[in-house]
């Protein structure tokens, strides 16, 4: 049997992108008929996983690298975009999935007019986002241990929910229900692990993506840390039983956010 991808190698190591998958895959329906814009496929992982919920999918991303990385996953209809007008014709898609891509783009609200021109009435946004606010410690703890926005390819922290809702609603859209996961514990491991790749085991990268440069972000990369892997993986189910220790904390918001809205309406911004 062939060695499964690095993605998916990572991937069942990954504490934060299991419970995102488990979330999105509960909420996530789609036609067979459907046509899906995957908006910031990165390396491929999430679209691989959650595309096989059908649909005709469409995987865009800004960076190039990232679209020869997903290829190994993805190996049609890969798009590179830039930042600004989106490379597809006006209500195209029944659904689109904006999956922690948001915060990595200038102009947000833009972005999100785009994304509601390209949608037909009535079409589907996922949205996945960080989730800030003042009782967040973790985003304090994070330029103390030397990680910037930069280093996560992030413009900016993360949104509240009141925040995106306003915007949501500015550019057409109505939210129909809201999670989030990623609480302290989990989130702290994701900080630590983070910490440990780009100031110890690849302080030399140099390479900027589009969505920063804090884990393996390549085949190549992947090799160079097989040793590191290993290690990680000894010690993994310890982390995973640490994690399940969020479940305590039922009264605090998670550190990632994801919203489920419907357009009803033509995007202000997009002036059409």
């Amino acid at each position: 049997m062939a060695e499964p991808t690095w993605q998916l190698q990572l991937f069942k190591r990954s504490i934060k992108k299991k419970d995102k998958v488990v979330l999105l895959e509960k909420n996530l329906s789609l036609q067979p008929t459907d046509k899906v814009l995957d908006l910031g496929c990165a390396q491929g992982l999430l679209s691989y996983i959650l595309k096989q919920k059908g649909g005709f999918w469409i995987h865009a991303d800004l960076d190039y690298q990232n679209l020869l990385s997903a290829r190994s996953l993805l190996p049609e209809n890969l798009v590179q975009t830039d930042s600004h007008e989106l490379p597809f014709n006006s209500a195209s898609f029944d659904a689109v999935l904006c999956l922690d891509y948001l915060e990595h783009v200038e102009d947000d609200d833009y972005c999100l007019a785009e994304i509601n021109r390209v949608l037909g009435p009535q079409g589907q946004l996922i949205l996945a986002v960080p989730q800030t606010g003042p009782f967040f410690l973790l985003h304090k703890l994070r330029p103390l241990l030397g990680l910037k926005l930069a280093d996560y390819g992030h413009k900016r922290e993360g949104y509240r929910l009141a925040e995106l809702q306003e915007k949501l609603t500015r550019q057409g859209f109505e939210i129909k229900k809201h999670a989030s996961f990623s609480k302290f514990f989990s989130e702290l491991i994701e900080l630590l692990l983070n910490f440990a790749y780009l100031k110890i085991l690849a302080p030399q990268t140099k390479t900027q993506l589009r969505d920063g440069h804090i884990r393996p972000m390549s085949d190549e990369e992947f090799a160079r840390q097989k040793k590191s892997f290993r290690l990680y993986s000894l010690i993994y189910p310890l982390l995973w039983g640490i994690s399940r220790l969020d479940k305590l904390l039922f009264f605090l918001r998670g550190y990632s956010l994801v919203v489920w809205a419907t357009k009803v309406s033509t995007s202000r911004s997009a002036g059409i």
